[in-house]
């Protein structure tokens, strides 16, 4: 008997974000699309890690810090300093920060594609009909009258395929890392201070996670710094390691929505101290 599920797109990798996703079908779709309304946002208040591709490092590294998670070494911006809360998103309105920069994974939202059983060069794109965006009464349908995807769709999955391509491309880059043994586990600290800017009481561990060691990178030899600057890596690099400036303004943003005075100076990015000897 054949396998059941030969050849069924299958979505690979966790989904922040997504709640019901399932493949765009004109058949069951039909007179379905999405509605925007005056909250765009609200997918996005309960998410605080969103990823990242590694062509996205320079603009989203000028906003939000860049960290690496667990053993895949998984790149996301960083937009909260706990689960279940996003600084940028504005709790009262559902809008997103003004002037600040929105990740492709965001814009991508609420579509998403799902790659082929055996067949990893197939995907098909698939909507999140959890969405809050997913209406019977839309504002932009996904398929016309004649079942054929509206002008909308095609570049929603024209988009699709080319973030594809770039999550490829970020794990070629997250793979010669691992390759260079560049990544060291790290931490954030925060350190409180009264209103004369003086530190009151210990530094706090605001986060601990994986990124690349500017020393480690400093002792490559040249040819393969020359191999990272002519691929671009290198540049990635450098944007990732600026992003690490970002973590004050996020504490910051965290002081303000607290109703808390925000200080000068209040994050310090360290390596991670080794574990306790058993």
């Amino acid at each position: 008997m054949a396998d059941a599920n030969q050849g069924m797109p299958e979505i690979k990798g966790t989904l922040p974000l997504y709640k019901k996703p399932e493949p765009l079908n004109a058949q069951a779709h039909k007179g379905k699309g999405l509605k925007y309304g005056d909250r765009p946002f609200d997918f996005l208040n309960e998410t605080h890690f969103v990823p990242v591709t590694v062509g996205e490092f320079a603009n989203a590294g000028g906003v939000f810090p860049l960290i690496f998670l667990g053993d895949t070494k998984t790149v996301v911006a960083v937009m909260g300093l706990q689960a279940g809360e996003n600084l940028f998103v504005d709790p009262a309105t559902g809008a997103f920060s003004p002037f600040s920069y929105v990740p492709a994974y965001i814009r991508r939202y609420p579509f998403v594609g799902a790659v082929h059983t055996n067949e990893e060069d197939r995907f098909t794109v698939c909507v999140d009909a959890g969405s809050h965006l997913f209406s019977d009464t839309p504002d932009v349908p996904f398929f016309d009258e004649d079942g054929k995807p509206s002008e909308f769709t095609n570049r929603a999955i024209d988009f699709v395929r080319r973030f594809e391509a770039d999550v490829a491309a970020t794990q070629a880059f997250i793979d010669r890392m691992k390759e260079l043994d560049l990544f060291e586990e790290q931490e954030t600290n925060f350190q409180p201070r009264d209103n004369a800017g003086q530190p009151v009481g210990k530094p706090q561990v605001v986060a601990t996670y994986w990124g690349i060691s500017l020393a480690k990178v400093n002792a490559l030899p040249t040819k393969t710094l020359e191999e990272l600057r002519d691929n671009r890596y290198l540049g990635a690099i450098y944007a990732h390691l600026l992003s690490m400036a970002r973590w004050d303004q996020l504490l910051a943003r965290a002081a303000s929505r607290n109703g808390q005075k925000v200080t000068a100076a209040v994050a310090q990015p360290t390596m991670a101290p080794p574990p306790p000897e058993a």
